[in-house]
């Protein structure tokens, strides 16, 4: 009868361990769907704004209309790539994805601000310096946004990948989460170095 207790005690254990180390499993990536949701709000507000920006620059603009149609076609692009990944925030594919569209419209909007530059009355446009500061301050507010995402999906993978949660992971088909890595055009670039004599 002692044996019996024990070993009923020791299963009992087990499970109530395992249940807790299954509960952690779905709070951590429970805290990827929110912290990407806090990305979606930046995102989203992001988005709005650019067509108020492309419309405020298409009067000063209008020959530059190639730039401003690469605008507008890499925020759909991001838009796309934001809805695919809202739907599964845990999804590598969907959060490289929408890392990819990030970064080509960062670099759309960095090629229409560098434009601007050439137009005079269009840089001291209010609408214009508006629009500017609402963009980089919701692409800090981005910034923050993906950095807590990215901490969330280091503490959520560190759980499912260690011993023994490991093995319930697996069990529940609890997948790896991916970090949002927006990759700029500038940062990948090579600068062009030449030394004249």
């Amino acid at each position: 009868m002692t044996n019996f207790l024990i070993l009923l005690a020791v299963l009992v254990g087990i499970v109530f361990f395992a249940i807790s180390i299954y509960n952690r499993l779905v709070n951590a990536r429970n805290r990827v769907g929110n912290a990407f949701a806090q990305i979606d709000v930046q995102l989203t507000r992001r988005y709005d704004l650019i067509p108020n920006l492309v419309e405020a620059v298409k009067g000063y603009m209008a020959h530059e209309r190639e730039t401003l149609e690469a605008v507008i076609s890499a925020r759909n692009a991001a838009k796309g790539s934001l809805d695919a990944a809202k739907a599964d925030p845990s999804d590598p594919a969907a959060i490289a994805g929408l890392g990819a569209a990030e970064g080509l419209l960062q670099g759309a909007l960095g090629r229409l601000f560098a434009l601007a530059e050439a137009y005079p009355d269009l840089k001291a446009s209010e609408n214009m310096i508006q629009f500017q500061e609402e963009l980089t301050t919701t692409e800090n507010k981005v910034a923050f946004s993906r950095q807590a995402f990215n901490d969330v999906v280091l503490t959520y993978n560190n759980l499912r990948e260690n011993f023994p949660n490991n093995i319930l992971a697996g069990f529940f088909s609890f997948q790896a989460a991916s970090y949002l890595e927006i990759e700029s055009e500038e940062k990948r670039a090579v600068p062009e170095v030449s030394f004249t004599s």
